[in-house]
């Protein structure tokens, strides 16, 4: 997990990645950070994203060549399980996406498969800290973001948009606020 032995090695993964110049549209894609960050964190062992972070290797090649140019990044050989939801949560981030920069179809691609992980989602991607996660959905996905009223922790927010979008509804109470389950839902995620 982020465990403070790694700390070190994924700030200067960081620094090293944000130092390099680059131009045309990735200079103003708000996205380059949050990048970077998965990538960081991946290349010091946290998350659950496979190699390539699941684009595949030529979507990967064009994310590291567009934004980072010049810089060795290698992420750790791991496996993720395949979920049989990951084109439903596709679909969802896809449908509610921002539409103002072309990272935001990666960002939704590398977003589905880390749900596939078993920690919070912001772990499961390798970012920091959850308000790295909660400014990749504001900037990627502004309409879910705003749909997120309650601070629900994303992953569960995300599952259950899919399954109210397929009208499967499986929340054992009619409201979260009479929910037993609701500190699972809504409580912090450290």
């Amino acid at each position: 997990m982020n465990g403070p032995d790694r700390l070190p090695t994924r700030l200067l993964l960081l620094s090293d990645m944000l130092a390099v110049p680059v131009g045309g549209p990735a200079a103003r894609d708000p996205n380059r950070l949050l990048l970077a960050s998965i990538i960081a964190g991946q290349a010091s062992g946290e998350g659950c994203l496979p190699p390539h972070l699941g684009l595949g290797a030529a979507a990967f090649r064009y994310l590291c060549e567009a934004y980072f140019p010049g810089c060795d990044i290698s992420s750790c050989p791991r496996e993720v399980e395949a979920i049989p939801e990951w084109e439903d949560l596709q679909k969802l981030l896809l449908d509610h996406r921002a539409c103002e920069y072309p990272s935001e179809l990666l960002i939704a691609n590398i977003l589905a498969t880390a749900c596939a992980g078993r920690d919070h989602l912001w772990q499961d991607l390798g970012l920091a800290n959850r308000e790295e996660l909660s400014r990749l959905m504001w900037v990627n996905f502004p309409a879910l973001a705003r749909d997120n009223t309650g601070d629900m922790k994303w992953k569960k927010f995300l599952y259950r948009q899919v399954c109210s979008r397929e009208g499967i509804y499986v929340c054992p109470a009619p409201s979260c606020g009479v929910c037993k389950d609701y500190a699972k839902c809504f409580g912090p995620e450290n």
